[in-house]
């Protein structure tokens, strides 16, 4: 269930944003998604506390946010052993579902349940993981999300490294002729949002960038300019 047609390295491919409610005011969530109506995505980043050193919110939330917003609602597992828990998700409104590949022993097993409950299924790892990890399941999946950050907190800085991961994982999935997604998450600001997406990156995340001072539509339009 790709959701994207297949690109290359082209600087007029569309790129969707995805930005993460993990920096929104959880006191006026639906206002909050409300002011990003017109992005492609609603990232919900999951953190338990023990894959990664934060802990973030779960079920309810995503729940709240499934009846507050039409948005596609792109859900990243941050937590041990996900598989546990896929089921739930897709239940409380996940439209895609995106797993660590550190975090699960089964990780084909992951992705393919992801699919059986009729979810867009997605694999990530951590900056400091070979892209090799992912490779496996390159032919399975329908987004690759390229961490850019160390996971596990909001407003972090862009690490330079990613873009190579990027361009990489570009070369390997137009190789494959797949339609999955590459999405960039951590660190994202209108400053590197064109390099990312002549990269190959076609989905961006983010949070702090998006949902600034002056409220997330003024963000998200920023971001958007950037692409231009």
């Amino acid at each position: 269930m790709s959701v994207s047609a297949r690109t290359g390295l082209v600087p007029s491919r569309t790129v969707k944003l995805a930005p993460s409610i993990l920096a929104c005011d959880f006191s006026r969530l639906g206002e909050e998604l409300s002011a990003i109506a017109g992005a492609d995505y609603a990232h919900v980043d999951v953190m338990d506390g023990a894959f990664v050193p934060n802990i973030s919110f779960g079920l309810p939330i995503l729940a709240a946010a499934r009846r507050a917003s039409a948005l596609f609602m792109d859900v990243h597992l941050m937590i041990e052993r996900p598989e546990r828990y896929l089921r739930d998700f897709a239940e409380a409104g996940a439209d895609g579902i995106t797993v660590h590949v550190e975090a699960t022993q089964h990780l084909h097993r992951a992705v393919q349940s992801i699919r059986e409950l009729g979810k867009r299924a997605g694999v990530t790892l951590n900056p400091g993981t070979s892209l090799e990890a992912v490779r496996p399941v390159l032919a399975d999946v329908d987004l690759v999300l390229v961490m850019s950050v160390n996971p596990g907190f909001g407003g972090q800085k862009f690490l330079p490294a990613s873009l190579e991961r990027v361009r990489t994982l570009r070369r390997w999935l137009d190789e494959l002729g797949s339609e999955a997604e590459i999405e960039v998450d951590g660190g994202v600001t209108p400053a590197n949002a064109r390099a990312l997406a002549d990269a190959g990156a076609t989905v961006l995340v983010a949070g702090s960038a998006v949902y600034g001072p002056d409220g997330g539509a003024a963000g998200l339009e920023r971001l958007r300019a950037a692409l231009i």
